[in-house]
């Protein structure tokens, strides 16, 4: 079998296949690596399923009111084990990323109450939710401020701002994990968990709430293992292992959880209600699958940055950083450079293939925004993506691949996208 044809069907030239087979090969200390922590949470993950005692009977579904639903309540725990946090939210009700953030934020947080910010702005679609933007509905309606702390140029938190920002308001520190659009390291588990004991040395009572969109399953530790209070994300990123059709989860203290609960349904009602839909046997699989499709996705956007860095374009994290979520920013620098990377990626995908990705103003940012994804589920980030605000620097954000394959071909057909166009030498 003779791989080079089969590319050239896609297009893809001999030459940009010679360079990628360099540069897997060299990568293969490295990916062996991502196979050992895969596994390492592979095993978390079956223990967690063992511990709750996983049977054919959870994945049946339940409608209406949801009452006595043993699937839902007990993928819950599975969740709790595998996060190591004293109870879990884990709903199909739960829309997004977004939408479990601003279920936890706002379960959590009465009049008066002032959310820190420690590690800069936070993504685009929760300056809404929070106020720093105007939207109706947003937390600063309701009485509640919101403060930040920028990182310091060199990346490092600013424990001195930090200092002098939390006050006898503050009640709740959100940390943002991954790098949204911003070209900033993400930050590592073990980062993370230092910020946290500064900040609860401080104010002890304050709930640390972290984003993990994007990072779940990428090390060994979660954040909840470090001290977070509350850990939010989205299951049609990691832990859905691209088989969640919908849904997030909230991992953490009991009494931060049974809040969030509340402000998902209704007060009295907590986590008693609240139907499963038929979707329970895809939540519990994908979870399952999570850490291999995860590592998949890891060896795509480290092949990524090396083969990007090796053209001259920067690139966070590098080709030799170590990796801390799915997510490989490339900087290009021009609008064009882009749009042809977002039409190579959505020319590669199984589904959508045809379609030619381009910007449009997508409700919760306050730029044109381009989006390639040819996913089997809307939106699943875990699937091979890739979105960009089209402003500067003109940034790239990569991510995802069910398959290391997928991803590779991702990339080479970004390359020869970019090639063609006159943007990139090969």
């Amino acid at each position: 079998m003779n791989l080079t044809e089969c590319y050239k069907q896609f297009g893809i030239s001999e030459q940009i296949v010679q360079v990628a087979d360099e540069i897997e090969s060299s990568l293969e200390e490295r990916f062996r690596e991502l196979d050992r922590v895969a596994e390492y949470n592979q095993l978390k993950v079956i223990a967690a399923m063992q511990k709750a005692r996983v049977s054919d009977i959870h994945f049946a579904g339940t409608t209406g009111y949801g009452y006595n639903d043993l699937g839902r309540d007990t993928l819950e725990e599975v969740y709790a084990h595998a996060f190591h946090g004293e109870d879990a939210l884990v709903r199909p009700q739960l829309i997004s990323g977004t939408h479990a953030l601003t279920v936890a934020l706002s379960g959590n947080l009465r009049p008066g109450d002032e959310i820190l910010s420690p590690v800069g702005k936070p993504y685009d679609t929760l300056e809404e939710v929070i106020g720093i933007r105007e939207s109706t509905g947003s937390l600063k309606e309701f009485g509640i401020t919101y403060r930040q702390v920028d990182l310091l140029d060199n990346g490092e938190f600013d424990y001195e701002g930090i200092r002098n920002a939390v006050n006898e308001r503050t009640k709740l520190v959100e940390i943002q994990r991954s790098k949204g659009y911003a070209v900033r390291p993400t930050l590592s588990v073990e980062r993370i968990g230092r910020l946290i004991a500064f900040i609860k040395a401080l104010k002890p009572d304050v709930i640390c709430m972290v984003d993990n969109c994007y990072g779940e399953f990428v090390e060994t530790l979660e954040p909840t293992d470090v001290g977070a209070d509350m850990l939010v994300g989205s299951l049609i990123k990691n832990p859905g292992g691209g088989l969640a059709p919908i849904g997030g989860y909230i991992v953490g203290r009991r009494d931060c959880i049974e809040r969030a609960a509340c402000r998902l349904t209704a007060p009295g009602l907590g986590k008693e209600v609240g139907a499963s839909l038929g979707v329970s046997q895809a939540l519990y699989q994908g979870l399952f699958l999570a850490p291999t499709v995860v590592a998949s996705a890891l060896k795509g956007a480290v092949f990524a940055a090396n083969v990007y860095e090796r053209l001259g374009f920067s690139v966070v994290p590098n080709g030799q950083e170590s990796r801390h979520d799915i997510i490989q920013s490339i900087t290009f620098g021009t609008p064009k450079g882009v749009i042809k990377f977002c039409e190579g990626i959505q020319a590669a995908a199984p589904v959508d293939s045809f379609v030619t990705p381009e910007p449009w103003a997508m409700p919760g940012y306050d730029s044109d925004v381009i989006m390639a994804a040819g996913a089997f589920i809307q939106g699943a980030s875990i699937e091979l993506s890739a979105d960009a605000p089209i402003k500067p620097p003109y940034a790239v954000y990569f991510q995802g691949g069910l398959t290391w394959y997928h991803a590779k071909l991702g990339i080479l057909n970004s390359l020869q996208k970019l090639s063609e166009a006159g943007i990139v030498k090969v």
